[in-house]
């Protein structure tokens, strides 16, 4: 929550409509003077701090009755011993992961116990890494790339996740290094990672649509590097308009050539990446794997409470055996949504996926505070063309958000510690956490300068040519 102490610190967003001549410079502000921090250093720093927390980590885990280390990581941790003594993962209770995860993990049983701490910290650092790599190929400014990497670094809820033993920073900078393979033209090895990562962690398999979109052969040529739309060229005028970039003719030019070199080519190896690490773990734990890894998150029905909307339905009805349908219908509001933010902002593609990951999470049976991190990790791609002011839209989402979360959180802790009967009051509170993050979701697109990542290249045409002669 002290995100909002760092986004505090953020230079106001330029009026983006203003001649440019009267845009003031970077240097302008006191807070834009960045020249006693560089990239390396705060990579440094921020290397240095997740090790002191790993460090305290296990001081706390030893003498204090609350652990600092989260209960999934000794999930982790107790899956890659079986793994290690030759048994199923899935001997260990609750692990719902691929196999992968528990691979990773081996050290734990012969190195140290913190050594997945070490990976997942180290993937939190690569995010950072991709988040500047990502701005600075759009031409962003080097100081507003930096200020964008601090909201994901020097984030406590971020820098509190790898260092407390959860996996999502695997998953994040798996994210973001397939978008800057795409920026790169690399579609093999975007669909390469694409594959593993649905299959490492399956809500991923969300973004396949907009990528599918943006394979556009208007911009993608056969063995060339896509041209980008950079943040400068952005700033004197709208790229077109924001009309344009949401038009639905976009969905029927993508209709009729869907079945380009580039989107077969992202399928076919796409598909194979993950039919193949499913099929290879499927023959080596068979239904179990299959069940806890992958079905089991599209069927899940938790009576536990969490953040979700769903969950005091799913609680009030615990004795009763959900059929297949009913699990599955939960997910109609998530399809519905996802559809309409994937035909209007494809082609800005982290807006996309920010927007998508965000209605992903909000309409989910299941939410826990983990969840927030997919979506931290794209803020900071988008940060650079929002038009919000701080002050006060910017300050009231924040609060609004943090709010809403706090007010769930108080009657969580009544219910969970103080075993008051408050379920109808939390039930309550998930509704005015859906609302405050339906709102925060409106009010970004109200509020960003649409910019669609990849340059429409200008077909060639000898017979246009022959008639401008």
């Amino acid at each position: 929550h002290c995100l909002l102490l760092l986004l505090l610190l953020l230079p106001p967003p330029r009026d983006f409509d203003a001649p440019e001549q009267q845009i003031p410079s970077f240097s302008s502000s006191p807070f834009m003077t960045m020249g006693w921090m560089s990239i390396r250093s705060l990579l440094l720093f921020s290397a240095l701090f997740r090790f002191v927390l790993i460090l305290y980590g296990e001081w706390q885990d030893t003498h204090m009755e609350v652990r600092y280390t989260d209960v999934d990581y000794f999930v982790f941790s107790d899956a890659a011993s079986f793994m290690a003594s030759g048994d199923s993962p899935y001997k260990r209770t609750t692990y719902r992961y691929s196999p992968l995860l528990a691979f990773l993990l081996l050290p734990n049983s012969f190195l140290h116990r913190s050594w997945g701490k070490f990976i997942f910290s180290a993937s939190d650092l690569l995010v950072g890494l991709f988040i500047r790599n990502i701005l600075k190929q759009r031409k962003v400014p080097e100081d507003l790339c930096l200020y964008s990497v601090m909201v994901w670094l020097l984030n406590p809820f971020t820098f509190t996740i790898g260092t407390r033993g959860n996996c999502e920073p695997i998953v994040c900078s798996m994210v973001l290094w397939i978008i800057i393979c795409l920026m790169n033209g690399n579609v093999i090895q975007a669909a390469f990672w694409f594959g593993l990562v649905v299959h490492f962690r399956i809500y991923p398999i969300i973004y396949a649509l907009p990528i599918i979109l943006v394979l556009d052969p208007r911009s993608f040529k056969s063995g060339q590097k896509p041209a980008l739309v950079d943040w400068i060229s952005n700033q004197g005028k709208a790229f077109q308009s924001d009309k344009e970039v949401a038009k639905l003719h976009t969905v029927w030019d993508a209709f009729k050539s869907i079945f380009t070199r580039q989107r077969i080519m992202f399928g076919l190896v796409s598909g194979a990446v993950f039919i193949s690490c499913t099929g290879l773990f499927f023959y080596l734990y068979r239904w179990e794997f299959l069940n806890e890894a992958l079905l089991y998150h599209l069927t899940r029905t938790d009576p536990r409470h969490n953040f979700s909307i769903y969950f005091y339905h799913i609680y009030l009805h615990s004795e009763h055996v959900f059929s297949v349908v009913e699990k599955l219908i939960s997910f109609l509001p998530q399809l519905i949504v996802q559809l309409v933010l994937i035909c209007c902002f494809a082609r800005d593609l982290p807006f996309c996926l920010f927007l998508q990951t965000v209605a992903f999470v909000a309409f989910n049976k299941v939410i826990t505070a983990q969840y927030f991190v997919w979506f931290f990790c794209l803020l900071p791609l988008i940060l650079p063309w929002s038009k919000l002011k701080l002050k006060w839209e910017g300050i009231c989402c924040m609060l609004l958000w943090m709010g809403a979360q706090t007010h769930w959180l108080l009657w969580g802790y009544l219910l969970e510690f103080k075993g008051r009967n408050v379920f109808l009051q939390l039930w309550l509170a998930s509704l005015a956490f859906l609302a405050a993050n339906t709102y925060v979701l409106i009010t970004f697109i109200r509020h960003h300068r649409h910019s669609p990542v990849f340059k429409e290249l200008e077909p060639t045409s000898s017979k246009n040519t022959v008639k401008s002669e």
